[in-house]
């Protein structure tokens, strides 16, 4: 059994800046990539950032230069820097993890969510 707990979420102003993290824990061997997705209300979810266990970073296009994504192996947490916040960043944000569990089974877990509001 792994747990994803989310924490860091809330409400922005326009050009503020939030930090959300995410906790992994349970029957965990290793983790592989973890990361980000957010949905916002009508929309699909949509990638916002990925990062491997050796550290190699993806962002979507639209958050490239704003948003840093990074981990801490040995806390088994992933974390997202959100700064220069727009309102079209209002979503609930997932992390997910890609986890090798004690058994040796590898499954893609997520968090419950974390809703960000960037709204003046």
């Amino acid at each position: 059994q792994v747990q994803l707990v989310e924490s860091g979420g809330g409400l922005v102003q326009p050009g503020g800046s939030l930090r959300l993290s995410c906790a992994a824990s349970g029957s965990i061997f290793s983790i592989n990539a973890m990361g980000w997705h957010r949905q916002a209300p009508g929309k699909s979810r949509e990638l916002v950032a990925a990062i491997t266990s050796g550290g190699g970073t993806n962002y979507a296009d639209s958050v490239k230069g704003r948003f840093t994504i990074s981990r801490d192996n040995a806390k088994n947490t992933v974390y997202l820097q959100m700064n220069s916040l727009e309102p079209e960043g209002t979503a609930v944000y997932y992390c997910y993890g890609f986890i090798t569990l004690t058994t040796r089974a590898s499954v893609n877990y997520w968090g419950q969510g974390t809703q960000v509001t960037v709204s003046s």
